[in-house]
């Protein structure tokens, strides 16, 4: 069980590393913690494109999920600047977690529509809600899990 968690998570930031471009992400990942030394690293803004490309993700809700203004979000990605590093890091969380829950789901379609779900673990909101806010990534993979554990969310 765990060599078949290890592996299903290293496809998964594998393939998070093909969707947002070897360009961006220069090394490899092999857990959550490396997230924070590609982001220290520097990491261009132009990986938002494709983070935006990879899951049809309107500007207007990348930009409230990064927590800045549409207008803040265009004018990074046109000047190609380098993303403060929590910026980064929160970008690679989302990915991941959209990965994951495609996974889980069964589909990007199935997840999107799960996440715009009020859920009852989440005190009624919907898991969408849950994603600009400290910790909230983490509640949603946390409920994630548990549907793939079969426990009852």
């Amino acid at each position: 069980m765990i060599a078949q968690n290890k592996r299903r998570n290293t496809d998964r930031y594998n393939h998070l590393i093909k969707l947002l471009g070897k360009k961006y992400i220069k090394t490899d990942i092999e857990n959550p913690l490396d997230f924070i030394s590609v982001a220290s690293r520097g990491v261009e803004a132009g990986i938002i494109i494709n983070f935006r490309n990879a899951f049809n993700i309107p500007r207007d809700f990348a930009a409230e999920m990064l927590n800045i203004s549409e207008p803040t979000l265009y004018r990074w990605i046109k000047e190609d600047k380098k993303l403060q590093r929590n910026y980064a890091i929160q970008l690679f969380e989302l990915t991941d977690l959209f990965l994951f829950g495609n996974e889980v789901i069964g589909s990007q379609k199935n997840f999107f529509k799960w996440m715009e779900l009020p859920n009852l673990s989440l005190g009624g909101l919907e898991p969408k809600e849950l994603l600009n806010i400290p910790c909230g990534i983490d509640k949603v993979r946390n409920l994630l899990g548990r549907v793939d554990h079969g426990v009852y969310s």
